[in-house]
């Protein structure tokens, strides 16, 4: 896609090895052309001369670079359930280089961290400061919120509503530093996951002033016109409704998700085309270890089965994950790939996001114990597993960036949070935790406050009385959960059972569940106990297993004791066991 004043009328001519021009498109507005290139398998890397011709004067002459493929292929991988992620909103980590803080090129030009919905000053320098943090906590892949261009008025710190897809937002840093970030997260053993949005872009991209086409976004007449926008119905249950209007279906993927994000047309296919473009031009620069979709949805669903599928040819065991926000198993398990949709439609996605077992975990560790309560919707949402083509691929969480802070939800509670925090990375998912958790963050003061569920690390600033990083002046619930956490991640990197075995699960029973990870060479046992006295829970319920004449070890206190009749629980709390014999 070029775009330049009058370039629709002029002719485009490439002499270079192994490229040829196959045809040119103009679009509505003059200022576009397309050009569609053919390009040798052979065709060497290098700076090409594209010279665009009014009759028999060249009238612009343009280098445009073709980059050598990666060769080093190992990074598409992709994330899985040995994975565990870390999520940070870059603005809110770390500002490791103050220097850029303030932009004058760009229209929002000021920081101030008492405001939740302003810019905070962090940045890539300041996640690449701390990647060793991170790491040492046992995390293995990290997932910002985006780091491109978001060139709006206000409240565009999040990141959501970019305004050019190929630049990164020059308050976070530049192309170099992001590549960067990259390559030294991958030498600390760890991916890099990149979020990214086909659904929509912030109203001030660079190309709502001059649309290429008619239809390059929808109800793009009423824009133009300065009509209102029709915004989105948020009903997703149409993509897979056999009975929704098609007046319903359209009001979900065209609408645009807020006024200040105009809703993209994925049908016109010179926009599909630079959406899939775009996203392989980010996984060869970054050489990245996945991606995750945001509002997955709300897009064309057609044109997301295109993109993931296009994606997933040039590099078959990458990951991708999509935004599903369902409590329904039945919703999240459609847009996974590897099971036959009764409507025949086939995603390409490798994973989506779990939020229907999110939701059963804090209602289960947060309700009161009763026949259809407490621990037992923990047990029967994980009944649901049937429904997908691998729950294994599903991404697991207790939060994110969209929703309360995980310690809010738990009502404050260390002991709760313990116990959801074992009960994620014990399971057969890939584990996601949001940035601050260890450190217990908490937004109680205003819940579902965006601004406030993402806040500042305490230590990313530069005079920080409190410093997450280091540990200096956490208190000690803080240090406590920091150290739990710890703990059980760099457990869970060694853990065949959890990384790699089959699950077995029973019925709860007087307000304690027990979930078993087994593989042939370890078996791994999480027992949650609900009650506030210490008891003994009768282990004859657990003889299919034959474990008589093992040996238990708790994994945080490393306590040894023997597999008898009984086990005792001294407290409320998560119990996570590594089994052995004698």
């Amino acid at each position: 896609m070029v775009h330049k004043k009058d370039i629709g009328n002029t002719q485009p001519q490439i002499n270079y090895p192994g490229v040829s021009i196959l045809k040119t498109t103009k679009g509505k507005s003059n200022n576009y052309l397309f050009i569609d290139l053919i390009i040798a398998a052979s065709t060497p890397s290098g700076q090409m001369k594209i010279n665009f011709t009014d009759g028999n004067t060249t009238v612009l002459s343009h280098a445009y670079r073709l980059n050598k493929r990666n060769g080093n292929t190992s990074y598409t991988k992709g994330f899985d359930r040995s994975d565990a992620i870390y999520l940070i909103t870059p603005d809110r980590f770390a500002n490791g280089d103050k220097t850029n803080d303030i932009n004058p090129m760009l229209i929002e030009k000021r920081i101030d961290r008492s405001d939740n919905y302003a810019r905070h000053g962090g940045d890539i320098q300041g996640i690449i400061n701390h990647l060793d943090y991170i790491s040492e906590l046992g995390f293995t892949a990290l997932w910002s919120t985006p780091l491109l261009l978001n060139d709006m008025p206000s409240q565009s710190y999040h990141g959501y509503a970019i305004t050019d897809l190929y630049s990164v937002d020059p308050r976070f840093g530049t192309l170099n530093e992001y590549i960067d970030l990259a390559k030294k997260t991958r030498q600390k053993g760890m991916k890099l996951i990149m979020d990214q949005v086909a659904n929509h872009c912030g109203l001030n991209h660079w190309w709502m002033q001059d649309l290429p086409f008619s239809d390059w976004i929808n109800h793009q007449q009423a824009f133009e016109n300065g009509k209102p926008i029709v915004q989105s119905n948020h009903r997703r249950t149409t993509n897979q409704d056999r009975y929704a209007a098609e007046f319903d279906k359209k009001g979900l993927s065209e609408g645009w998700f807020v006024e200040q994000m105009p809703d993209l047309n994925q049908r016109n296919p010179f926009l599909a085309k630079y959406l899939i473009q775009n996203s392989i031009w980010w996984i060869e620069t970054l050489q990245l270890g996945g991606i995750r979709q945001d509002t997955y949805p709300y897009s064309n669903k057609e044109f997301m089965s295109t993109w993931a599928g296009a994606i997933m040819r040039e590099y078959p065991h990458f990951s991708i994950v999509g935004e599903e926000w369902s409590y329904n198993p039945l919703l999240i398990g459609y847009w996974q790939d590897g099971k036959a949709n009764k409507d025949g439609y086939v995603s390409n996605l490798s994973h989506s996001m779990d939020f229907a077992l999110q939701n059963a975990i804090q209602k289960g560790l947060t309700k009161p114990e009763s026949w259809e309560s407490g621990l037992i919707e923990i047990y029967e949402a994980l009944a649901n597993d049937f429904a997908y083509a691998d729950p294994s691929r599903l991404l697991l969480f207790l939060d994110n960036h969209d929703m309360d802070r995980a310690f809010t939800q738990y009502k404050k509670d260390p002991v709760l949070l313990k116990m959801a925090l074992a009960t994620l990375l014990s399971l057969a998912r890939v584990p996601q935790l949001y940035y601050g958790t260890e450190v217990l963050a908490e937004n109680s003061a205003k819940p579902n406050d965006h601004g406030l569920i993402r806040s500042d690390f305490p230590g990313g600033w530069e005079g920080d009385i409190v410093n997450g990083f280091t540990a200096n002046g956490l208190n000690k619930e803080q240090k406590d959960m920091q150290v739990f956490l710890k703990s059980l991640l760099n457990f869970r990197k060694t853990s065949k059972a959890i990384k790699e075995g089959q699950t077995l699960h029973f019925v709860p029973f007087n307000g304690v569940y027990v979930l078993f990870r087994i593989h042939p060479e370890e078996i791994v046992m999480l027992v949650l106990n609900k009650n506030e006295a210490a008891m003994n829970i009768q282990l004859n319920r657990f003889d299919e297993l034959n474990l008589n004449g093992m040996q238990l070890e708790n994994v945080l206190t490393k306590e040894i004791s023997p597999w008898k009749d009984s086990l005792h629980l001294s407290k409320k709390g998560p119990y996570l066991f590594q089994l052995s014999r004698n």
